[in-house]
């Protein structure tokens, strides 16, 4: 019997499993491998080694997945953490790990840009996961007041996107 997994039943298995204690996890199916491996180096560890002390620390997830001869990893560098955003913003996060686009394709005008209102069910980027493009759509209307992420660059789930003042 192979499995099959779809992007909603892959992003709701990464998000299980982001909220769990589960330090390892492996599955693979007819067309796929999704490897996930957390808090692979603790913080004694990491003292210990002034060379590693930058790098990963406790609580970093390290995600592999694999579609046919496609392979997706995380930056050699771990993507960097979003400054703290004022109370009064809400922040769009990433609802999965992928590469994120601004614009539907190379040369297209982004989506949104910092000023732009947005409404709900709006297309606000793309994240490609899996070589599938997915839409995500705003759940608000606002104003966007920041956009985290540059184009092409790799996400991971719950990864701030943009800031965005509700309206």
């Amino acid at each position: 019997m192979a499995l099959k997994l779809d992007h909603d039943d892959l992003n709701h298995l990464i998000e299980k499993i982001s909220k769990s204690d589960i330090q390892e996890f492996y599955l693979e199916g007819e067309d796929f491998k999704l490897e996930i491996k957390r808090n692979l180096i603790n913080k004694q560890q990491s003292t210990q080694n002034p060379a590693l002390k930058n790098e990963v620390t406790e609580g970093d997830d390290t995600q592999l997945i694999k579609n046919d001869n496609f392979v997706s990893t995380p930056p050699e560098v771990s993507p960097s953490v979003a400054p703290p955003g004022r109370s009064d913003l809400l922040e769009i996060t990433s609802p999965m790990v992928g590469t994120f686009y601004r614009a539907s394709a190379p040369g297209e005008d982004p989506f949104v840009e910092v000023g732009s209102s947005i409404s709900v069910g709006q297309t606000i980027c793309i994240l490609e996961a899996m070589k599938l493009m997915n839409e995500i759509e705003s759940e608000f209307n606002g104003v966007v007041v920041e956009v985290l992420v540059d184009n092409g660059t790799p996400v991971e789930f719950g990864q701030v996107l943009m800031r965005v003042k509700k309206s």
